[in-house]
């Protein structure tokens, strides 16, 4: 049988991309920052580990996280290797930190950590006048040494990646004169935001249909409080949920809608999502709403390959929710999520097929055949690869499934949604 409905109010923890970067702007900025809201994840942890490691102070003080920081520039070497556990995002924006800081520093991470590129922040980085001892095939374990003052560069993104553009700017931060980065295809714009509420001198425009980002330093960051509303990656577990149980009628309250990162609830929506935004409002620069989720019956349909950036993350999610629609949903694009934690789309494909969905794996996209409705079948157990958002989305599968679905770990979640498991017992009780 499926789960029971989920009802009543939830709250997600914290966005980890606004988390990430608090952290670091506060660090850089001169005086003392307050965080409330901040996800108390085992990623944004280790990015607090190492800005302390580099002379930073951060400490919780009740329900809040204080930051003293110490200037852009004012970083020290650290004493140790900086660990980074499963972080891509703390790995790749504090390489554009050390970048133009006159430090060394090295980089370890876990097993799947150490197996995604790095090659992509390198070389942006290098033309900058960082250098870079990784291992072999452009990976962690990985030495840096940083150039003060590095050269200032415009750069064109390869590959739409918010944390490369994000590596660079902060690069720029301590480069004398201007750092551009072209965007042919807009990314989650967090970094641009909060550097701005920082005090950074940063502009953008379009051009020529791309986004054009200029960061002009040295910068003098000033200090911020900072409220960081709910991670829509987070929420978008929920509002699968809720869409595909039945009898579900779920408030998510502060999420996070940032038009960069909010294509999973778009998507929805097209499919025949029930969703009413609340209590609309503005924090910290970033637009918030309470979610109101109700079941429905969804309908397949062809993802517009455009969206993807605004959505990288949700795919396997969205994946779940095509298994429970009516007809078949295509999509392609998504080269992206073969170096993830794990290659998603692979990794989805195997796990859904394992529980009676009905599926094919194309180079870059799934095309789903859904169930009209009918409750999935279940099994298992699944292997999640260490992967947080592969666990979470079988997760929510096994939710509308007869049988249930087994992971072969749930570890890896608490890289990302530490009470992921509370909440749904929450929301189903």
């Amino acid at each position: 049988m499926p789960s029971r409905p989920l009802t009543g109010r939830i709250r997600v923890p914290g966005d980890k991309s606004i988390s990430h970067r608090s952290l670091m702007f506060g660090a850089l900025a001169v005086g003392r920052s307050r965080i409330s809201g901040l996800l108390e994840g085992e990623d944004v942890l280790a990015t607090a580990a190492a800005l302390r490691a580099m002379g930073a102070h951060i400490e919780r003080d009740g329900g809040e996280w204080v930051v003293h920081g110490v200037g852009v520039g004012g970083l020290l070497q650290p004493d140790q290797a900086l660990d980074m556990g499963n972080s891509g995002t703390s790995t790749r924006l504090l390489m554009g930190v050390i970048a133009s800081h006159g430090i060394t520093a090295t980089f370890t991470g876990d097993a799947s950590l150490s197996k995604r590129p790095m090659d992509r922040v390198i070389d942006p980085l290098s033309t900058m006048g960082a250098s870079f001892t990784p291992s072999p095939g452009g990976t962690l374990p990985l030495m840096m040494e940083g150039m003060q003052p590095a050269v200032p560069i415009t750069y064109r993104l390869p590959v739409a990646s918010a944390q490369v553009k994000s590596a660079v700017l902060l690069a720029g931060l301590n480069t004398p004169g201007t750092t551009t980065v072209i965007e042919p295809v807009p990314t989650r714009d967090h970094t641009e935001r909060m550097l701005r509420g920082f005090g950074a001198e940063l502009t953008v425009e379009e051009a020529d249909g791309e986004r054009v980002v200029r960061i002009h330093g040295p910068a003098d960051l000033q200090p911020c409080d900072i409220a960081v509303p709910g991670d829509p990656s987070s929420a978008a577990f929920f509002a699968v949920a809720a869409s595909v149980v039945p009898g579900s009628d779920l408030v998510i309250e502060n999420v996070g809608l940032n038009p960069t990162r909010d294509g999973i609830f778009r998507v929805l929506e097209q499919m025949g999502a029930s969703i009413d935004h609340l209590d609309e409002r503005e924090v910290g620069g970033e637009p918030v709403a309470d979610l109101r989720v109700r079941h429905a019956a969804l309908r397949g349909i062809e993802v517009d390959p455009a969206i993807a950036p605004s959505m990288i993350d949700e795919f396997p999610v969205l994946f779940v929710a095509a298994a429970m629609a009516e007809g078949t949903t295509v999509t392609k694009g998504l080269h992206e999520l073969r170096v993830k934690e794990s290659d998603r789309l692979a990794a989805m494909a195997c796990a859904l097929q394992m529980t009676g969905v009905s599926l094919k794996e194309t180079d870059d996209g799934l095309i789903v055949e859904g169930s009209g409705g009918k409750p999935l079948s279940g099994g298992g157990p699944v292997t999640t690869h260490l992967d947080h958002r592969i666990a979470m989305s079988m997760a929510v599968a096994g939710l509308a499934s007869r049988e249930g679905v087994e992971v072969d770990s749930i570890e890896p979640i608490a890289t990302s949604f530490p009470n992921f498991s509370a909440l749904i017992e929450e929301a189903t009780a």
